[in-house]
């Protein structure tokens, strides 16, 4: 356990001028209330605290953060009230620790809606005072460090939560060691087979490596210095989370990883790392594709650096990173970095650009109302990997990886996006598809009579461009129904000779909207339009039966033909709320099964397609035909599902896995094999399952085979 004075030190290092007397009196009062309390290792609770606390110092905390750092958890875990917290130790501690005690009491493994929620929580207590996640970040660390004493069911869903939110908050904040050591301990509890293989891996060219590292250094360090100037050089080796997303990525084995080792070169000034990249590429040769200047276009958390890959000594690639040493401190120590200490108190020098980001979330988590655009948005914006492009006039704009000519139309003004006809990269006009790539130029040709099609929704990457497609295409869509609507109930009305338009303000009609909880009129005709309702429901409640049944018409309306196309019984498994006797369809897109959670969209003429919650298809899809759906729990209906199974190339592979399918009784509808590169096989198979539950126990059982070492399940093919 780190001791009191290891952390006076820390702090006195940076802060020789800090209250030693606040963090004291927050020591004493911790041990107290934490007394008799233990961990689930064994040690007394006070120990994590302590840990917490010294995190807080080596990132260079404030004498507040630090305290609040001891006392995160007394307010939760003991007798100890915020109230108490206050009088003791002051209000700006006090909002701390419950700004990290409502964080602590947010879980995202919980169904989307609720996720989205959570985040928007954590969004809310970060914008207000950043320091609070940086708390939460030292305590995940420390709890992830010591993640082997948590119970078995619980490390994982902590490991993925980690992966998930955590890791990514720190990168964002550019502390990379402290994102580095989350991702690494995450990898260890999410897949611990690879983890350990990896780690052997590591191990076993350890000192091959470190000799290779030391060559290197050694050879650089000449050749710059040879050229007059003044630099650090040193290597070290990558992550292990970093080296297993590399091999994920690549589909490459251990040893085809070249570039497990970083190298730093850290120089005087700017000049300086231009010159030494200029020099390092004229002795090797740089691998196209691979430089990226984070000096000239920083990062949103202000890091900056020359990356470029280089094949240097004995063929191997080499990657390299080049900075000034302020550079260098930033990237070491991330938000702390951006900080000073102005009379024992910690100052934000650079708030406006560092803390750009949050306010960027928060005002998106007001527009974005939707949980899977928020969420989708939260993920695009904390996985970060970015593309400078510019304007015809030379304005830099930031877009994601993968980003296309729409999304920048977008990111110029909503209405160059909503009316752009073509674009042009570089003096050419591309595709609208076309990926943009770091130092385009882009000039969007607008047309008034251009507007957003479906098909723009497949093209745009950005969930911001998404959002504001959808929007137009909702307004569009929502028009067009409501004067479908609005002409079916006239017709449907007419057939009965009544005029539809003595009803509509009527108050037999205001009684009806009232009543099934529908605000306007409006909304009645869009949702006839859609189908949602129909024009007899509507008359059945204004007019009174044995009046209709005596003015009963010859003809079906065509509402009526509508739903007798529909109306079939349906043997799917699938209970539509409030509908009976609708034609019930599965969309190619999910392919959802019994136990999947489900949504049904209400398709013209067609009766309802179903897809899974989660499908990313249904952002796509227009909220207003949205309607509730669940499986009928009674039901006894196999479903297709394909799982795609991937191992080692070799004999017998194919007729294990097959056996423990059979052996199940389980019926597999067809199967395919693919060699791959590195002696590896990918196998495909269909199958007919009753639930998820079936498909779980499928997926563990051909896991447990020798030679097998992935077992997902596949969400492919077009939604018609």
């Amino acid at each position: 356990m780190i001791r009191l004075n290891e952390i006076h030190e820390k702090i006195l290092s940076y802060n020789p001028e800090a209250d030693l007397d606040l963090i004291n009196k927050a020591y004493v009062f911790s041990a107290k209330v934490h007394n008799g309390q233990v961990r689930m290792s064994g040690e007394p609770y006070l120990v994590h605290p302590m840990e917490v606390a010294g995190i807080l110092a080596s990132l260079k905390m404030d004498v507040p953060t630090i305290a609040a750092g001891l006392l995160h958890d007394t307010v939760e875990d003991t007798w100890a009230t915020i109230d108490e917290v206050s009088d003791l130790f002051g209000k700006e501690v006090a909002d701390l620790v419950e700004g990290v005690t409502k964080i602590s009491n947010i879980t995202f493994n919980t169904e989307l809606a609720k996720q989205a929620e959570n985040f928007r929580k954590m969004l809310v207590a970060m914008a207000k005072d950043i320091r609070v996640i940086i708390i939460k970040l030292a305590d995940r660390l420390n709890n992830m460090r010591t993640l082997e004493y948590m119970p078995e069911d619980k490390r994982e869903i902590i490991a993925r939560e980690t992966l998930d939110i955590y890791a990514p908050i720190a990168h964002r904040l550019g502390i990379y060691w402290l994102k580095s050591e989350l991702e690494d301990l995450a990898f260890r509890f999410t897949k611990p087979e690879l983890y350990y293989k990896l780690s052997k891996m590591v191990a076993k060219t350890r000192k091959e490596r470190e000799k290779y590292v030391h060559e290197v250094e050694h050879i650089m360090r000449g050749i710059l210095e040879k050229e007059g100037m003044k630099v650090d050089v040193s290597g070290r080796p990558k992550h292990l989370y970093g080296i297993y997303q590399k091999m994920e990525k690549y589909n490459l084995d251990f040893e085809q990883v070249y570039d497990i080792t970083a190298f730093r070169v850290i120089v005087d000034g700017i000049k300086d790392c231009y010159q030494a990249l200029g020099i390092i590429h004229t002795t090797w040769r740089p691998v196209p594709g691979r430089f990226k200047d984070y000096i000239a276009m920083p990062k949103n958390n202000m890091y900056q650096s020359l990356h470029t890959t280089v094949i240097g000594p004995k063929g191997e690639k080499v990657e390299i990173q080049i900075r000034t040493r302020e550079m260098h401190i930033v990237a070491e120590e991330g938000i702390a970095a951006h900080w000073k200490y102005k009379e024992g108190k910690l100052v934000d020098t650079k708030e406006d650009v560092t803390f750009r980001w949050v306010r960027h979330l928060i005002e998106w988590q007001q527009e974005l109302k939707d949980p899977e655009s928020f969420m989708q948005f939260v993920k695009v914006d904390l996985f970060p990997d970015e593309v400078y492009v510019f304007t015809p006039k030379g304005d830099v704009i930031e877009l994601p990886v993968g980003a296309t000519p729409l999304d920048f139309a977008y990111a110029i003004h909503t209405d160059v996006g909503n009316h752009c006809a073509s674009a042009k990269i570089n003096g050419k006009i591309v595709p609208l598809k076309s990926s943009l790539k770091n130092g385009d130029t882009v000039e969007v040709i607008t047309s008034p009579t251009a507007h957003p099609t479906r098909d723009w929704l497949r093209i745009v990457i950005v969930p911001k461009t998404k959002a504001k497609i959808r929007q137009w295409l909702s307004k569009e869509e929502r028009e067009e129904s409501q004067s479908i609507g609005k002409e079916l109930l006239e017709s449907e009305f007419s057939k009965f000779n009544f005029e539809f338009s003595k009803f509509a303000g009527s108050n037999e009609m205001n009684h009806y909207l009232s009543e099934a909880g529908i605000k306007t009129i409006d909304s009645l005709y869009s949702q006839v339009g859609y189908g949602k309702v129909s024009p007899f429901q509507v008359m059945k409640h204004l007019i009174p039966l044995d009046k209709l049944n005596e003015l009963k018409p010859k003809t079906d309306s065509a509402i009526s033909k509508l739903f007798k196309l529909v109306a079939r019984k349906s043997s799917t498994a699938v209970k539509i709320k409030g509908m009976d006797d609708i034609l019930v369809r599965f969309a190619h897109c999910c392919n959802p099964i019994v136990g999947d959670p489900i949504v049904g969209f209400i398709t013209r003429g067609r009766g309802i397609t179903i897809h899974t919650a989660d499908c990313p298809r249904t952002l796509e899809l227009d909220t207003e035909r949205k309607i509730d759906a669940e499986w009928d729990v009674g039901s006894n209906i196999l479903r297709p599902v394909k799982i795609l199974v991937t191992g080692i190339d070799k004999p017998g592979l194919l007729a294990n896995i097959t056996n423990s399918i059979s052996s199940m009784g389980i019926n597999i509808i067809r199967a395919s094999v693919a060699p791959n590169r590195n002696q590896k096989s990918t196998l495909m198979f269909e199958i007919a399952v009753k639930d998820t539950h079936q498909l779980r126990d499928i997926s563990n059982n051909i896991a447990k085979i020798k030679d097998v070492t992935n077992v997902q399940r596949v969400m492919s093919g077009e939604s018609a």
